[in-house]
């Protein structure tokens, strides 16, 4: 080709590349779904408050003021994993939906995550617990921010056993995030060393666990380990304090423990019980003022759980990276990759950082449930133990399955 043809063609090529960026760059849109249970037995988890947490992250980004065309929508996965898939598809394919938020169901995330990876959209999740997805299920287009089933079974397990509580048994929910959750605090517990007596799996959503635990008295395990969430950690809860269980020497330990559950059974039942969370709404100013903002506006007027509250952090700090790309390009890995460049730092957990494996780093918190004595007001139901370090929160990236992580 003559050197003048050539240099030609150069130019044209350039000018398309100048041309794309710039039109990239002039791309203010963005469309953020919400796929959470929006009826079950993690509604109150996640559910209409996750969307409240949502759309307080994009009022306070201050984009829409400026140009901004910012859209949110959602939608009920009914924690099941074929549905969420079905919505994931459509949602990528006819609604253009940039960001998927929430997925507080670990069998619903798992589902979801290997389609946003195919379509190159994002998936930044605050409600699952399983450390799959910075494990072998990693991929280049989710970030797992608020908490997992290592930071769990690290917290709460650990301290436990090494108080005293050396025998085990597990009544778990009868899918990946029971199954998971049950998994990681055996290891805490062998570790620090315990012994595992024995365990039991239920359904999603039971309403009868006098069998489970009828078992797990018989076991005569000094900790009674509920690798459940939502209603039915509540039902096990309120159904173990009929059966006299802790007033005959037994303790249960909730895995999995949100105030929005705390506060379903009251006190006077929940009292003493043991828990690891990434966020509590009374631990400094900034949370305070965000919650009592949030509260305002959620169902009940609610103080916001971890999760909810982890849906507005990683919100936030997605909408901060658009902007330092000058707009959004549509392309999720690339997003993704900006994102985990960028420090985190905002009210609900302070200063923080990604990690390469996707995983969210951030101080956690060892919590008791007050006695009704000790609380001062509605919704004052924790003391604080033991405030976990970020860098021993989390699975050292050391460890991490994740093929993005190099060893």
């Amino acid at each position: 080709m003559p050197l003048s043809k050539l240099s030609c063609a150069i130019g044209v090529l350039i000018s398309a590349s100048v041309w794309t960026l710039s039109a990239t760059a002039q791309d203010k849109s963005v469309k953020i779904g919400v796929m959470t249970d929006m009826t079950g037995p993690y509604s109150a988890i996640g559910g209409p408050g996750s969307a409240v947490a949502v759309n307080m992250a994009v009022e306070d980004s201050g984009l829409r003021e400026k140009g901004w065309t910012i859209d949110v929508i959602s939608a009920d996965h009914q924690n099941k994993p074929d549905v969420a898939a079905s919505l994931a598809r459509r949602w990528a394919d006819l609604d253009n939906v940039d960001v998927y938020t929430d997925l507080n169901s670990s069998g619903v995330a798992l589902a979801v995550n290997t389609i946003v990876a195919e379509k190159n959209r994002i998936h930044l999740n605050s409600g699952a617990a399983t450390s799959a997805l910075t494990g072998k299920a990693c991929t280049p287009n989710t970030i797992h921010w608020t908490y997992d089933a290592y930071e769990l079974a690290n917290g709460a397990g650990k301290a436990i056993t090494q108080g005293g509580g050396d025998t085990w048994f597990f009544i778990a929910a009868d899918y990946t995030f029971g199954a998971t959750l049950e998994a990681e605090t055996s290891a805490v517990v062998t570790k620090n060393g315990g012994r595992v007596l024995g365990d039991v799996r239920h359904p999603l959503n039971s309403a009868d666990f006098s069998s489970y635990l009828l078992q797990a008295q018989a076991s005569k395990a000094k900790i009674i380990g509920l690798a459940n969430a939502g209603g039915d950690t509540i039902n096990a809860v309120k159904q173990a304090s009929e059966f006299g269980i802790v007033q005959n020497g037994q303790q249960l330990a909730a895995l999995l423990l949100f105030i929005s559950d705390v506060h379903a059974l009251g006190l006077q039942a929940a009292h003493g019980l043991k828990l690891t969370e990434s966020f509590y709404w009374d631990l400094n100013d900034g949370t305070r003022a965000f919650s009592k903002r949030f509260a305002a506006r959620s169902p009940g007027n609610a103080m916001p759980t971890m999760t909810q509250a982890g849906d507005y952090s990683a919100v936030l700090h997605y909408l901060k990276t658009l902007v330092a790309l000058g707009g959004n390009p549509h392309d999720g890995a690339a997003v993704v990759a900006r994102m985990k460049e960028i420090p985190t730092d905002d009210a609900i957990f302070g200063k923080g950082t990604i990690r390469a494996d996707g995983r969210k780093i951030h101080p956690a918190y060892l919590f008791e449930v007050k006695k009704p004595s000790e609380s001062k007001g509605p919704w004052d139901y924790y003391k604080l133990i033991a405030i976990i370090p970020a860098e021993e929160a989390f699975r050292p990236l050391s460890q991490s399955e994740c093929p993005l992580v190099k060893k």
